[in-house]
């Protein structure tokens, strides 16, 4: 080879190396960087199975539910030791699939909770610095953070918990803060602590009685940043500095439980979301209020396509919804029609949207890839060949699943 083809091949080489790192996103906490199960990341994988496609798959101990995250080479996830009953922190290298380090972090801490919940449900979450992780022992809501090394920086005890179904808390952070929902048949509270050693910044006791395993996400919307979280028998806008409330809708008197994150969609301005006990009602809200604004700010509802565990993907047009019997639900965003519904079997983890396609796992370890528009266009069907109770996290080029047995890491 000559030396200006050398050079030029050189130049292509880091050319094609600073695109890959411009367009590549950490995946750092529950539904990803933006909050709402989408990525950034192009080049991905659309058709794959247990063999084809694998970059690596390396076992996982335990039992959980607990969905990947990833920061750069660092992959970390939850599970539950059965003949420990240890709940433990797991981080693998993200390039290969070796576990680095497992930490404990409660013993002997079983609670009470649903058939389908796990020990280790919650999604732990990072800023690059510290991970952030909420689990419970017996009934007190735990939150502890580690560095990357897998020490322990700090670990509190905020509050008591108390619920038939279990434990399921995906902490959230914005800013120098990580929040957690503590809304249960025990404490019932929502609460913010400092990321650097775990002191209650505020903690908001809420009035009404409630069940919610709902993630609050932060949004820019109408001139401020709102966190929107559901729980309380209502739908609510916080200030995430003070926890003080922007605006609200009341839902006490229909008994309302959520289990669901909402979205937002940036288009139409109206966030998203559903309530998931004893109805599920889908909504679309306008975010631009004040006080109470249950008769007000409500654009549409509608029972069809109401979402009781997963969380929902939206499009620029079409919101994509479904229930854990399986019936995936299009809705068009601006009127609230339903425009399809497809049965894709039994669900309980949550789509992700990346590079113009919806990847909809079920419980069986299958997911399909959707082109999303009007009508139901199956791009693929992969079978994992595992369960898969967990959601997808899309880094690096990658897509990362974790199943019953084994984590997996599909590319291209």
């Amino acid at each position: 080879m000559t030396r200006h083809k050398f050079l030029v091949s050189k130049i292509v080489i880091l050319l094609l190396a600073s695109f890959s790192a411009i367009n590549a996103q950490n995946w750092p906490n529950w539904r990803g960087p933006n909050g709402d199960g989408t990525s950034i990341e192009t080049n991905l994988p659309i058709e794959w199975d247990s063999i084809t496609n694998v970059f690596w798959k390396s076992p996982v101990p335990g039992i959980g539910h607990s969905s990947p995250i990833i920061w750069e080479d660092r992959l970390f996830t939850m599970s539950a030791l059965p003949e420990t009953n240890d709940k433990i922190l797991l981080c693998y290298d993200s390039n290969n699939g070796k576990l680095l380090w497992q930490r404990t972090v409660v013993k002997d801490s079983l609670e009470r909770k649903h058939a389908d919940n796990s020990f280790a449900s919650g999604t732990p979450a990072t800023d690059g610095r510290l991970v952030y992780l909420s689990v419970l022992e017996v009934d007190d809501v735990v939150v502890a953070a580690y560095d990357f090394k897998g020490n322990q920086v700090w670990i509190k005890r905020i509050g008591k918990y108390s619920s038939p179904h279990g434990f399921s808390v995906s902490p959230a952070l914005y800013g120098d803060k990580v929040f957690i929902n503590g809304n249960s048949m025990g404490d019932h509270f929502l609460a913010a602590l400092s990321k650097t050693d775990g002191h209650i910044v505020w903690k908001k006791m809420q009035e009404n009685v409630s069940h919610s395993w709902s993630t609050p996400i932060f949004k820019e919307m109408a001139g401020k940043m709102q966190m929107i979280f559901l729980g309380n028998k209502e739908i609510a806008s916080y200030n995430p500095e003070d926890g003080s409330k922007y605006w609200y809708i009341n839902r006490s008197e229909e008994k309302l439980d959520f289990c669901s994150t909402p979205v937002y969609n940036e288009k139409n301005g109206v966030l998203l979301l559903s309530s998931a006990w004893p109805i599920r009602t889908l909504q679309a809200i306008k975010t631009d209020g004040s006080g109470d604004v249950t008769e007000s700010h409500v654009v549409w509802q509608t029972k069809i396509g109401g979402m009781y565990v997963p969380s929902p993907i939206c499009t620029d047009d079409y919101l994509y919804t479904t229930m854990t019997n399986g019936k995936v639900h299009c809705t068009d965003i601006a009127t609230g029609d339903t425009l399809w519904v497809e049965d894709m079997g039994k669900q309980y983890s949550s789509p992700v949207l990346a590079d113009g396609l919806v990847y909809m796992p079920n419980d069986e370890g299958i997911i399909t890839v959707i082109k999303p528009g009007p009508t139901f266009e199956p791009v693929a069907r992969n079978a994992m060949g595992e369960k898969m109770i967990s959601s997808a996290a899309i880094s690096n080029g990658k897509i990362y699943l974790r199943c019953d047995k084994h984590l997996f890491c599909i590319g291209n």
